[in-house]
């Protein structure tokens, strides 16, 4: 499954680093991130669960870049 959501970040380097700590996330398969539309496109593991996986994504964007948000529901 892949979902896009709308981001809130900074600068270009900080939204590269919100992509690598969200690829780095158990139950990602794969992240990108575009700092141009501010958007995080997520493709989530087979059987991962979206939202338990999605706030382990901003817990560890956060640990990067604390200023940054994901919204999501």
């Amino acid at each position: 499954m892949r979902k896009t959501y709308e981001i809130e970040v900074d600068c270009a380097n900080c939204a590269a680093k919100m992509e690598e700590a969200a690829k780095n996330t158990a139950g990602v398969a794969d992240a990108v991130v575009n700092f141009m539309t501010l958007k995080m496109q997520v493709e989530f593991e087979e059987g991962a669960q979206e939202k338990a996986v999605m706030k382990e994504v901003l817990a560890n964007c956060k640990k990067v870049e604390d200023d940054c948000e994901i919204f999501f529901s």
